[in-house]
């Protein structure tokens, strides 16, 4: 396992800039961020990212079940628990673990390993497995597991294999799609209840864990999901100003309390309104003025500490997001290039820290940057 992550730092170092060669926004005005070069996915680098769910889908230990125990019997070993969601170190990194390898599959099909990672997919996303999950979420002590950032996840990945044109992707979307039903109607429960938004920048975020859902109730044309969502999002944000960015990150991030907000009002604004919202929320954005410190790692082998590293990587998709979508904040295409050429090459240390839901964060923040 460490040789081949060896391989995929090399590979990955390769094709970026030294780490210490990357400014950070807070360098000489004299830098020219033009320089860096909008990172893309590639074969090789998808080869690469495509070891981490290999490995890591149906490696069961160490495992961190977040399982609330009422009685004995509840005590069970993570493949039966959960007989799909059970590797990665926890439910929520093993579904985005399940997104990572669909999403390369279907971006590259002839990926090197391409025949094992399906088997391994097809083996874990079945009626009888996806059944387990739902009794597990149905229990009475456990309704709320993962909620929200799994469930964000869960629905991503949904999304991802409804549109996999392909007889195992069909049969996977067929399978999840009760799971999936079920955790879009917690949604739907839950949010009415959620007084106030939760604001920090690790899992319970209220803002990333609509964003994803939202595209999945577009996706699905799920409109009570939709409206759920929507009205939140504008009793919670909609007249939030001078979101104090300087803050972050905070010592645990891996995703930015004020990029994640932005992230959801550019998708459930109208145009207009959410140009304007965002001129107050971060004044000076609309100039591609952001004041954003790279985040640094110390030590890689801390679980805590490594999601930094995820903070660069969510940073970059929001703000290619924003661009993507809006052509005129296309200024800050540098600052997301910046952020991901610098983590990059740190993605894969040679424990299982990082290695085992980073690989995720990277797919997509490439995704994101290959629609420019």
């Amino acid at each position: 396992m460490k040789q081949l992550l060896l391989v995929f730092i090399l590979i990955l170092a390769s094709c970026q800039k030294k780490e210490n060669e990357v400014p950070t926004q807070e360098a000489d005005s004299s830098t020219n961020l033009d320089s860096i070069p909008t990172p893309q996915l590639t074969l090789e680098q998808a080869n690469n990212l495509a070891l981490l769910p290999l490995h890591c889908v149906d490696q069961e230990y160490p495992n961190k079940m977040g399982h609330v125990t009422a009685a004995p019997e509840d005590q069970k070993r993570p493949t039966v628990q959960h007989p799909v969601f059970y590797g990665c170190f926890d439910w929520h990194s093993a579904v985005h673990g399940h997104w990572s390898a669909v999403a390369l599959l279907k971006q590259f099909p002839e990926l090197d390993n391409a025949s094992e990672l399906l088997q391994k997919l097809t083996s874990n996303i079945t009626a009888a497995n996806v059944a387990v999950e739902i009794d597990y979420l149905n229990s009475e002590n456990n309704q709320t597991f993962e909620r929200t950032y799994g469930w964000a996840w869960l629905l991503k990945l949904q999304q991802e294999l409804d549109t996999w044109n392909t007889a195992e992707g069909k049969q996977m979307a067929a399978a999840l799609q009760p799971l999936t039903d079920l955790v879009s109607q917690r949604y739907v429960e839950y949010l009415p209840k959620l007084n106030y938004a939760i604001r920090v920048g690790e899992h319970s975020i209220t803002a990333f864990g609509i964003a994803f859902a939202w595209d999945y109730a577009v996706h699905a044309k799920n409109e009570a999901l939709k409206q759920a969502i929507e009205s939140k999002a504008m009793e919670f944000y909609s007249n939030d100003q001078n979101c104090p960015i300087s803050w972050e990150p905070s010592g645990y991030d891996f995703l930015s309390p004020c990029l994640e907000e932005v992230d959801i009002m550019r998708r459930v604004l109208p145009a207009s309104d959410f140009h304007e919202w965002l001129a107050q929320f971060l004044p000076g954005i609309e100039n591609g003025k952001l004041d954003l410190e790279l985040g640094e790692v110390s030590d890689r082998t801390d679980g805590k500490l490594v999601h930094i590293d995820g903070l660069n990587l969510s940073r970059a998709w929001v703000l290619y997001g924003l661009a993507n979508q809006y052509d005129q904040y296309d200024n800050l295409i540098e600052i997301a290039d910046e952020h991901i050429t610098y983590t990059l090459p740190n993605l894969v240390a040679d424990d299982y820290e990082g290695g085992h839901w980073l690989g995720s964060f990277a797919i997509y923040a490439l995704q994101e940057a290959g629609k420019n």
